[in-house]
């Protein structure tokens, strides 16, 4: 029928810095923070595979005017400097290293000025304390009436600095695994692949027309009620959809999941707090106006807030999730053939699995979720391989990506699921 379970997966250190480790800080400088496992996910509909160009790293750039602050290592980048303009330029990204450590070091000048005239304003106070000669004292009055207004000014210049340095170093991604390829899409590796394609001896249909035979989908009618790259499941693809959420769920609670249903609206801050930009003209995020709410492109995003504000003791780690939601996006940029019928839609179903763990374990558990990925696909008796995504192809916030391509006959090519 076309319909397929959807699954990928992505190993990412969070910049939600709110959550704060006991004992372990992550190794990742840029996102000091308890480490978040996130392996994205079953896509309970056809709707939610993805065959067009990745445009994640688009997705993944911070608005101009962030509402949150990611706690960086300022330090750090200017101390590797080379290694991270090595990682921008691996990654595609935009980020102005150069611009980042000249406003570090401006920064760190102008705190020096500021911290020495409010010594030397101290100072001039405490000597106002005791006995003064007339001529003296309005001396010291003078002093401090210039030592305060030469700090108005440079505290305004330090606040407008600090603001300036965290955009830029907001825009900066995530220092990348040493194994990940190094590349556009095509320097991508296989890690595995499972099956074969099958072979029929009749002409091949694709979902479309599939479910234009069956009666199962209606494009037409939820264009005229919602808009284009919008969809009605009818019949046996309800059934279907139901069928695979419910089953995607209770496979990974059997593997000691917690099961979330979670909101499908979150504050703009949160989105930020998770790597997406809520805001901007590519952005894949639908905002709702007159608030500072969005819908959620993915359950990472409310999962990833649902700790938010709190101290994690080691001892309860880790916490693993596996949540239902419906995803909304804008999928700005996305047309053409490979994005017909169900592919590439403004809504659909998703089931996502997301791990907090501590840093010295991420790669382990990381490696657990894709192996849970593969079992589910290799027990819907699909032809995949799982793909170790290239520099290129990450977003920003992400160390490193798995994907999973089905073999899908009606295109006669692999296509993400």
């Amino acid at each position: 029928m076309g319909l397929k379970l959807c699954l990928s997966s992505t190993l990412k250190f969070s910049p939600i810095s709110i959550l704060r480790p006991i004992s372990q800080s992550t190794k990742n400088p840029l996102r000091r923070s308890l480490l978040l496992v996130r392996a994205l996910s079953a896509d309970a509909a056809a709707g939610t595979t993805t065959i067009a160009p990745d445009t994640t790293p688009d997705d993944f750039r911070v608005a101009k005017a962030p509402q949150w602050k990611a706690a960086i290592d300022f330090k750090w980048i200017r101390e590797n400097k080379e290694a991270v303009a090595a990682n921008v330029k691996n990654r595609n990204s935009n980020a102005n290293i150069d611009l980042v450590v000249e406003l570090y070091d401006k920064l760190m000048n102008v705190q020096k000025e500021v911290e020495g005239l409010r010594a030397e304003r101290n100072v001039v106070a405490n000597r106002m304390k005791g006995k003064l000669e007339p001529s003296e004292r309005q001396k010291l009055v003078e002093e401090g009436k210039n030592l305060k207004e030469r700090l108005v000014t440079l505290e305004e210049d330090l606040l407008n600095l600090t603001d300036e340095l965290q955009q830029e170093a907001q825009c900066v991604p995530n220092m990348t695994h040493p194994d990940v390829p190094v590349g556009g899409e095509d320097c991508s590796s296989i890690r595995k692949m499972v099956g074969k394609a099958s072979e029929f001896s009749f002409s091949v249909k694709d979902h479309v027309q599939l479910g234009k035979d069956l009666n199962i989908f209606d494009f037409d009618a939820a264009a005229e009620v919602s808009g284009s790259k919008f969809y009605y499941l009818k019949n046996e693809a309800v059934m279907l959809e139901m069928g695979l959420i419910n089953w995607a769920v209770s496979e990974v609670m059997k593997r000691g999941f917690t099961p979330l249903i979670t909101p499908e609206i979150v504050r703009s801050s949160v989105v930020e707090k998770c790597g997406f930009q809520p805001r901007g003209t590519n952005t894949q995020v639908y905002s709702i106006e007159g608030s500072d709410q969005c819908l959620i492109g993915t359950a990472e995003i409310p999962v990833g807030g649902i700790h938010m504000d709190s101290i994690i003791p080691e001892s309860s780690l880790p916490l693993k999730y596996v949540a239902f939601s419906h995803c909304f996006r804008t999928e700005a940029g996305a047309a053409g053939a490979a994005t017909r019928g169900l592919y590439r839609v403004h809504q659909f179903s998703k089931v996502e699995m997301f791990i907090l763990c501590r840093p010295e374990e991420s790669n382990s558990f990381h490696e657990e979720l894709i192996e849970i990925e593969e079992e589910l696909f290799s027990s819907l008796g699909l032809h995949f391989k799982t793909i170790d995504m290239a520099t290129q192809d990450l977003g920003a916030p992400a160390y490193r990506k798995f994907d999973v391509e089905a073999w899908m006959p009606g295109l006669g090519r692999y296509g993400e699921v």
